[in-house]
């Protein structure tokens, strides 16, 4: 995962599902914002649901933080709307969920199961200028938590912001962060 942090998210457009209307969503939307893309293998499945759900319950509090989410999987937009409609989970999701039947934008990630046509379950948090700070991949049976990643959201703008200093381990809001320097050399 280490050669995707710092590159540039590939550039994309398609259509998306968004609070009950279709949008056309591309990489230029994305530019000069914070933003999350959250791979899950396909609509209608088990873990997925759960973890769209996690997603909208702390939703406005990552929009609070200035950033967007793009939940994506290799279904279509239609296939989303077919499924908020079917699943009081995802009726909750206020999110555009993108429709990326062609695999694009999941193979542009690299989290593509080619032989399923699939996304791992992969989450990627992007600043402002388009680069990847935060790459998360899970296997298929391992849900993920909205609530560690709105942690690894403030780590990512605070060290934006704070140049010279860095977020250490379990690091949340309002606590001490480092500023790496030859006197701290061995005291840590």
């Amino acid at each position: 995962m280490a050669a995707i942090i710092n590159q540039t998210i590939p550039e994309f457009k398609t259509q998306a599902y968004v609070n009950g209307e279709f949008k056309e969503i591309s990489s230029d939307d994305v530019k000069g914002k914070w933003a999350v893309f959250f791979f899950y293998p396909h609509d209608f499945t088990f873990v997925c649901p759960t973890e769209l759900e996690d997603m909208a319950d702390h939703y406005e509090e990552i929009k609070g933080l200035g950033v967007e989410v793009y939940a994506v999987s290799t279904d279509t937009h239609f296939v989303h709307k077919a499924w908020a409609d079917a699943s009081p989970a995802i009726a909750k999701v206020k999110y555009p969920m993108l429709g990326d039947g062609t695999g694009k934008i999941t193979r542009g990630f690299n989290v593509m199961i080619e032989e399923d046509n699939a996304a791992l379950r992969g989450t990627f948090l992007v600043d402002p200028d388009g680069k990847i700070k935060v790459a998360e991949i899970h296997d298929l049976g391992i849900g993920r938590s909205a609530k560690d990643l709105i942690r690894k959201i403030e780590a990512a703008q605070y060290v934006r912001d704070n140049d010279g200093e860095v977020c250490p381990a379990a690091w949340e809001k309002g606590k001490e962060t480092l500023k790496p320097s030859l006197d701290l050399v061995g005291k840590i």
